[in-house]
């Protein structure tokens, strides 16, 4: 269920309560949520994967991204939530979101959109939607 993107970061579609042992196991340190609240019916409260991630001793923030794009203040969240000591799971309703997002803020601390792309495509995602924005804000970087 867990896509290895790097070595401290996975990207997953929606968990539910059940991940959270997994992610216990695979040494992850912090959950970040990049979906909103209400989104489908069928979706696990961001509330409920909070408490038994917190009760399993794991860190979990939410910053969460509409299908109407991303935002500054999204991207300076989630380099803010990449740094931390350990692995991180960052999941959306496909991982798709969690993914470009990752991606921009990789680019923002000057990575090579070309790596990035890659491991990306290596978890199973395509950055090429967001391209061009990893190329600018990689430049800036």
């Amino acid at each position: 269920m867990f896509r290895q993107i790097t070595d401290s970061v996975f990207a997953s579609p929606q968990i539910g309560i059940d991940a959270i042992a997994e992610a216990k196991a695979l040494g992850i340190v912090r959950i970040i949520n990049n979906r909103p609240e209400g989104e489908s019916d069928d979706q696990t409260p961001g509330e409920d994967i909070e408490a038994a991630a917190r009760e399993a001793g794991i860190d979990y923030i939410a910053i969460p991204v509409t299908h109407s794009g991303f935002s500054q203040t999204q991207v300076d969240a989630m380099e803010q939530a990449l740094a931390v000591d350990g692995p991180v799971l960052a999941y959306c309703r496909s991982g798709t979101r969690s993914t470009l997002l990752w991606a921009l803020a990789r680019a923002k601390a000057g990575d090579s959109p070309a790596v990035i792309a890659s491991k990306a495509a290596g978890a199973g995602y395509d950055v090429a939607p967001i391209r061009q924005l990893i190329e600018m804000l990689s430049a800036r970087g």
